[in-house]
């Protein structure tokens, strides 16, 4: 009897669209087809194609706003489990709601957990994502969660940078963890910005602990919305006497005022991936954009031949 090999397809959201061309690129194959049929309501309905029966799906799609990206990553999945596919793994580069791991206050969901269910409701059976806003967040799923960090992209570039007296920042307290990675691979110091809210989205006042003066300091942090916290940072840390300040951001999601806020504070730089695309209408000029699609690839092609993951990974 001859011996089954399962098949390797990878398909895109349209909100990914841009990104799974990439990591197609980078695989040396072509986007499976799809199209999406839109009622005069707004629903719509994904379909596939070209025959998904027997292979492993591989489906590209940030959750990032609005909604219907999750939506429509949640109907590509459940149309290829009913299309026979043999496994369905979904590529979210962005874990939309990712910020809700937890009842931060009473009668509040967690957000972060319901889409896990969703995705497993679905029936998919391994998600791949880059720097959850959380770790934990991966014990939400009953199936593996391939955790890529984007410091396989990041690092390479500020090294290449070459930057003299570099200190490694963190926005506020809970990314410190982050920060102090970057600054022990790097070798550097490490400053901490520390911050209250008056509300959400909302910074009241900031601080800074650490040595400040006369450092060129790069503040990282998993995702910038809108912009407040990380502006009013590099503003702080330039008036503290900072020679620069550059900023390494993994999910540009950036709502409201976010890129005029950028436009016009202390930042020389701000570093981003492309999971979630940027705006063409307004002013890019201080960001440069690294792609994330060749870790996605080789991750994607390791767990497709059963290969180990653990060297595609920084810390």
């Amino acid at each position: 009897m001859e011996q089954f090999e399962h098949k390797f397809k990878i398909f895109s959201c349209r909100g990914s669209r841009y990104l799974a061309e990439k990591i197609a690129a980078s695989l040396k194959t072509e986007l499976g087809k799809t199209e999406v049929t839109v009622f005069s309501d707004g629903e719509f309905q994904p379909a596939y194609n070209e025959s998904v029966r027997g292979a492993t799906v591989f489906i590209v799609q940030s959750t990032f706003p609005p909604t219907e990206n999750l939506i429509e990553l949640l109907l590509m999945i459940d149309a290829a489990r009913r299309a026979s596919a043999y496994k369905v793994i979904a590529v979210m580069p962005y874990f939309g709601w990712a910020r809700q791991d937890r009842k931060d206050r009473p009668r509040v969901s967690i957000g972060a957990k319901l889409v896990a269910n969703l995705l497993s409701a679905a029936g998919c059976d391994r998600v791949m994502t880059c720097d959850l806003h959380a770790d934990q967040i991966q014990g939400f799923f009953d199936f593996p969660v391939d955790h890529i960090y984007a410091s396989s992209v990041f690092l390479p570039y500020l090294r290449s940078l070459n930057i003299e007296n570099l200190s490694i920042a963190s926005p506020d307290m809970g990314g410190a963890k982050r920060a102090n990675a970057y600054s022990r691979i790097l070798g550097v110091p490490m400053i901490i910005c520390h911050k209250s809210r008056a509300k959400a989205n909302v910074v009241d006042s900031m601080t800074a602990i650490g040595e400040v003066e006369d450092r060129n300091i790069v503040i990282v942090d998993d995702m910038v919305d809108t912009a407040g916290t990380i502006t009013k940072c590099a503003d702080m840390l330039k008036e503290k006497g900072a020679l620069s300040v550059r900023a390494v951001c993994t999910h540009p999601v950036l709502s409201g005022k976010a890129y005029e806020r950028i436009a016009a504070c202390s930042l020389e730089e701000f570093i981003v991936t492309d999971t979630i695309p940027l705006r063409s209408d307004v002013d890019t000029s201080k960001f440069s954009v690294l792609s994330i699609a060749p870790i996605f690839a080789e991750v994607i092609d390791k767990v497709y031949h059963f290969k180990p993951i653990s060297d595609s990974f920084v810390f």
